[in-house]
């Protein structure tokens, strides 16, 4: 929690609360995860057919080994697949960086709404080669 607080992300966390929206983003995206040896789910993504990457998760355990390196590396080609020439997200402060290291370029900082609170993020892009 280097970059928000305890109550931004309790916030954060209580938007996957709703059983309808989580529905809702299955419906919606396709997700891609990284299993352990055990088969236990240590990250997942997700993308939509717009190329809008709706999520980039890593369990605490596995982060800093090239876990979200491969699912991202996933996720974009599923991005090529689609057709898209571009991939946008709304991505946390503490993942800008990782985000920019692949290519990634912040359009602008913005706030948005969790459940009670405003967080910062920013809505980044990156533009698919051929």
């Amino acid at each position: 929690m280097r970059d928000y607080t305890r109550e931004e992300v309790e916030d954060w966390a209580s938007c996957g609360d709703s059983v309808e929206h989580m529905k809702d983003l299955l419906a919606r995206n396709d997700y891609v995860a990284a299993l352990n040896e055990r088969d236990e789910i240590i990250g997942f993504s997700s993308m939509n057919a717009e190329g809008y990457l709706h999520s980039l998760f890593v369990h605490k355990d596995y982060q800093r080994v090239g876990v979200g390196s491969l699912l991202l590396s996933a996720v974009e080609k599923r991005a090529r697949e689609y057709g898209v020439a571009e991939i946008t997200s709304e991505v946390s402060l503490t993942a800008r960086l990782f985000f920019e290291r692949r290519g990634y370029e912040v359009v602008k900082g913005q706030k948005r709404r969790a459940n009670r609170l405003e967080l910062t993020n920013f809505v980044m892009r990156k533009r698919l080669k051929d």
